[in-house]
């Protein structure tokens, strides 16, 4: 055999050996459609490499790995949302940006949350989605009936890094409601996980606020988030590794009753 010939099936022997081009790294499947992994990772690394990185979790850690769980799930439902506020036709544009206060985003979760302070989609689809949800009389007069309270007394103006409420003072835990009548109205106090500052106080009178408005947006908030429920559990395929965080049967769930 000549040289040329030898070289030339060395040449065909070493392809016969090469690896299959690799995949790329998948997030997930969207209706059987592969979407890259490559947001979550540029998110994790603004992440490691913005303001707050010293309070992320230690690479590699049990926590490390559930937080990637939790910003992989954030990204999966804008890019579900997005996908069908596209089937929809829906104006995208139309949805202002938003900051849920703490009460909306407990009722939403915190992966929905995040998804619907951070994408224009997900605020469309809800708009959409929860359009036609009501409250009926019967609700309101229900929540009026569970919630009455006696007419006088006084009201505390409060004011959190999450917005501003009011409190019958009887209401708040004792220590907070020590704390603040202990320093000048407007004077930040810190008591275990409140951080709060008295801004006012009237005296409660007879007339009340209508419940129907924040009934309502509870109502549409508790659809949403059972709508999302049932299209993430029938049109999204999950990773091994990007589980969603709650998952019992993820290893990294250290959650147990």
């Amino acid at each position: 055999m000549t040289h040329q010939h030898a070289s030339h099936d060395h040449r065909v022997h070493e392809r016969g050996h090469e690896h299959p081009p690799q995949q790329p790294a998948l997030l997930g499947l969207l209706d059987g459609r592969p979407l890259p992994r490559t947001e979550l990772d540029r998110r994790l690394a603004a992440l490691r490499g913005g303001p707050r990185s010293s309070a992320l979790p230690v690479r590699g850690s049990a926590e490390d790995r559930q937080l990637r769980r939790w910003v992989a799930q954030v990204i999966l439902t804008e890019e579900l949302c997005t996908a069908e506020a596209a089937g929809r036709g829906l104006d995208v544009g139309a949805a202002p940006p938003v900051r849920l206060d703490q009460r909306a985003a407990v009722e939403l979760g915190s992966i929905t949350a995040a998804a619907f302070e951070g994408s224009a989609a997900v605020r469309a689809l809800y708009e959409a989605v929860t359009a036609e949800v009501t409250v009926t009389p019967e609700e309101v007069a229900g929540y009026r009936a569970a919630t009455a309270r006696p007419a006088q007394g006084s009201l505390w103006r409060i004011v959190t890094p999450d917005g501003e409420f009011e409190a019958d003072p009887q209401t708040l835990p004792d220590a907070l409601a020590t704390a603040l009548r202990s320093v000048e109205p407007g004077q930040q106090v810190v008591v275990g996980e409140w951080t709060a500052a008295l801004a006012g106080e009237r005296r409660a009178g007879p007339t009340e606020t209508d419940p129907k408005p924040q009934l309502l947006a509870a109502a549409r908030r508790t659809a949403f988030v059972r709508w999302l429920d049932h299209a993430r559990a029938h049109r999204l395929q999950l990773i091994p590794g990007l589980e969603h965080p709650g998952d019992p049967a993820q290893p990294d769930n250290h959650h147990r009753h």
